[in-house]
């Protein structure tokens, strides 16, 4: 009888934590340029998610975008999106998400997206401009203790990726990381050049990673923990994650 109580007991402990599991929706329409880091991206987000407590369904169907359906998600991610990708009902639900507390994180070119919808570009906090050829560049932190995202990041992190510059940029930005244009050439954005942020936005929470153009940014233990925290901020968590499973080739295949 104590064996059958224990096994009860522990059943009613994975479900109920199972339950409580907050759910995340990866986006990855792209109606521009298609990045070849989408489905790496795409199995790098559901190990963060299996490692750290958090559902993830993914997809590139925009017909999702119900204000019904997205009832479900805590977090929107807009993962390498491009163009046009939400027609005016799906604009409309995906407002009422972020208005009724959702999260929103963009990874790189998801400020290549919806730049005839001004409220997306707010949310997400400017528009692309220009890149200049990828290279190497020294990043810096420019908040630790406001943000997971970068609490495990060096002072100066130097990587290479494609530095994009930005349009539209927003006055109300928790900047987290910033570029050295010195350290690169093409960058147009000045002394202050930022690179990631995070925001609260409309009633909802939004966080921004410039960084994650290349695939071998989904390997890097570094990259993946910044992303993480993003995350967490967008989750609403008041605790950043630790685990960082690093995605191996021989999930890619």
């Amino acid at each position: 009888m104590k064996h059958i109580l224990t096994t009860l007991l522990l059943c009613c402990t994975i479900s109920l934590a199972f339950a409580a599991q907050p759910k995340v929706l990866v986006f990855s329409k792209t109606k521009g340029f298609r990045h070849d880091a989408i489905p790496v991206g795409k199995l790098a987000i559901m190990k963060l998610g299996q490692d750290n407590n958090f559902a993830v369904d993914t997809t590139e169907d925009a017909s999702v975008f119900t204000e019904a359906n997205l009832k479900q998600y805590k977090v929107v991610i807009f993962l390498h999106t491009t163009g046009d990708v939400l027609d005016s009902a799906q604009q409309v639900a995906f407002q009422h998400f972020i208005e009724h507390g959702g999260g929103y994180v963009g990874i790189h070119a998801a400020t290549d997206t919806e730049y005839d919808w001004p409220w997306y570009g707010k949310l997400a906090g400017a528009y692309f401009v220009s890149h200049p050829a990828q290279q190497e560049a020294v990043l810096h932190v420019a908040d630790r203790h406001r943000s997971f995202s970068t609490q495990a990041l060096p002072d100066e992190w130097k990587r290479r990726d494609e530095w994009y510059n930005f349009r539209d940029i927003q006055p109300d930005l928790h900047v987290v990381l910033t570029i050295d244009e010195k350290t690169y050439t093409g960058g147009k954005n000045g002394d202050v050049h930022p690179m990631a942020w995070w925001h609260d936005y409309d009633g909802g929470r939004a966080f921004y990673t410039e960084l994650g153009h290349t695939k071998e940014s989904y390997y890097d233990p570094l990259y993946l923990g910044h992303l993480l925290g993003g995350i967490d901020y967008a989750l609403g968590r008041k605790k950043g994650s630790k685990n960082i499973g690093v995605v191996t080739l021989s999930d890619t295949h």
